[in-house]
């Protein structure tokens, strides 16, 4: 069983992050990221099979979300995003492997191909293209924009999620749920992450960064590998194709039955492609 632990570190800016660490310090290391509106709570699966595997792992809020800091400036720009990567991944010596969902796939992306110096050994891009699927796109902003005055229960907040992915079976205990709500002084439940995140233009989530990451994808020359969920509708064959284009070592793993949240839809399945691709490109011994 996983032995994981809470550290929190100050970014360049003053942001005050929180992050689950586990493994053998020392030992090739893997960096998880989560998507926008996530927390790392989303990767509590992958973690500890990562740590049970050999891998020192850490796993962390990104800014404005969970239980870090939000900016007092409302910065959520992609290079704020991958500054704070930069100077987490500086904290942990030797090599370094970097797993991010949608904005965290962006984020880890972006840090590789514009920092000039070597960040990562391997990257895994969880649904995540440089041309998304402007649909899908477009259905993430609806829903990350929708319920600006929260939600009265737990069950009010599990119907607008299961209304949004109607196709996940809905968990006959919502609680899970809780690590992503924060409840404030009107005795209401709001979404654990800053609302101007969708403020930023471009946006963080939906991706749309798409021309700061094409302009650094010649840089991006580690072993890649995209995670794609059968039934995503960010990840379309026209994005995975001008990825190739661009990123051409790029390796493709499709997850049977998934959507955009492949980890938390088929969490066995997605911890396989990610863990065959890590033992051949990043491996412990």
């Amino acid at each position: 069983m996983a032995n994981i632990s809470q550290q929190r570190f100050v970014t360049p800016d003053g942001i005050h992050i929180v992050a689950d660490v586990g493994g053998r310090p020392g030992g090739p290391s893997v960096i998880l990221l989560h998507g926008g509106g996530q927390t790392r709570h989303s990767w509590a699966g992958a973690m500890r099979r990562l740590v049970d595997d050999g891998y020192f792992v850490m796993n962390y809020d990104a800014r404005g979300h969970g239980e870090s800091d939000w900016s007092p400036a409302g910065d959520y720009s992609l290079p704020a995003l991958a500054s704070d990567l930069l100077s987490i991944a500086a904290t942990i010596e030797g090599r370094k492997a970097l797993v991010g969902a949608s904005m965290g796939g962006m984020t880890s992306f972006y840090a590789i191909g514009s920092s000039g110096g070597h960040v990562a050994d391997a990257l895994v891009m969880v649904d995540i293209v440089l041309r998304p699927a402007p649909a899908g796109a477009d259905k993430i902003r609806r829903f990350m924009t929708s319920h600006p005055d929260g939600f009265a229960s737990l069950a009010e907040a599990a119907d607008a999620v299961a209304a949004y992915n109607p196709d996940r079976p809905r968990p006959a205990d919502p609680s899970g749920l809780r690590r992503n709500l924060r409840l404030r002084e009107d005795g209401r439940l709001y979404w654990h992450w800053d609302p101007r995140l969708m403020d930023v233009s471009p946006s963080a989530e939906p991706p749309s960064f798409t021309q700061a990451l094409e302009q650094v994808s010649g840089a991006v020359r580690v072993p890649t590998l995209l995670v794609r969920g059968e039934h995503s509708n960010i990840v379309d064959d026209e994005g995975v194709a001008d990825m190739r284009r661009r990123v051409p070592q790029l390796e493709v793993h499709d997850v049977a039955g998934a959507g955009h949240m492949v980890a938390g839809d088929r969490n066995d399945a997605f911890n396989k492609g990610v863990l065959s691709f890590l033992n051949r490109h990043f491996p412990v011994r």
